[in-house]
């Protein structure tokens, strides 16, 4: 029973964090040329691009969370007439802070995301107005396609929410064996009480025929 909620709320999560990212206000920098694509002479089907990605990377936006990133996104430009199918596929690691005992931990990042990138006369009203968080307008005039922010946002949504070892990795030498010690007689102390608890209300019951 407890699963089922829990399990709704982390997908919840995942979409609210989606839209807030791929709608939040444009950063004012600028970015390496390499991220810009110059889609119009391009001809139609499908393209492919790649890009490593480091820290220095993130170096023009807030400070992250996590560090020593070493992730591939390769993307998938496939050009139609009148737009753009974008997808991107994001494979590679980052150390973060354990959720469950403070260490340093590794992170695989997998995952892949779909864009669809329309061209319109007014494109700033177009994407206010729009509310699927996987398409984006651009004005009939624009001729590069700037996919930086994008592939920021992308690799933060590929971060766990919840950021811990697997279940059979627990204890190991990444772990901090005293901060596990610690949690496992703190869950021990609530199990008591709790059953402490439950024999008290039978009590009750005790001389009942």
């Amino acid at each position: 029973m407890h699963g089922l909620p829990l399990l709704i709320l982390i997908i919840t999560l995942v979409i609210v964090q989606k839209h807030l990212l791929l709608h939040a206000k444009k950063f004012d920098m600028s970015y390496p040329r390499e991220y810009e694509i110059a889609f119009v002479g391009l001809k139609p089907g499908e393209h492919y691009f790649t890009y490593e990605i480091t820290d220095k990377f993130f170096e023009p936006f807030q400070e992250q969370d996590f560090k020593n990133c070493h992730a591939v996104v390769k993307l998938k430009l496939d050009k139609q007439s009148g737009f753009m199918l974008l997808k991107f596929d994001v494979d590679g690691r980052v150390e973060l802070i354990c959720d469950r005992c403070g260490n340093n931990l590794q992170i695989q990042l997998w995952d892949e995301f779909n864009m669809a990138v329309k061209m319109a006369d007014d494109a700033d009203l177009m994407n206010e107005r729009e509310e699927d968080p996987d398409i984006y307008y651009i004005s009939r005039g624009e001729s590069h396609l700037h996919i930086a922010e994008w592939v920021y946002e992308f690799i933060n949504l590929s971060i766990p929410i919840q950021r811990m070892c697997k279940e059979d990795e627990i204890g190991g030498p990444q772990c901090n064996t005293d901060v596990l010690e610690r949690l496992k007689l703190m869950e021990d102390e609530v199990k008591t009480d709790e059953s402490s608890l439950i024999w008290k209300g039978l009590d009750q019951f005790k001389d009942l025929q």
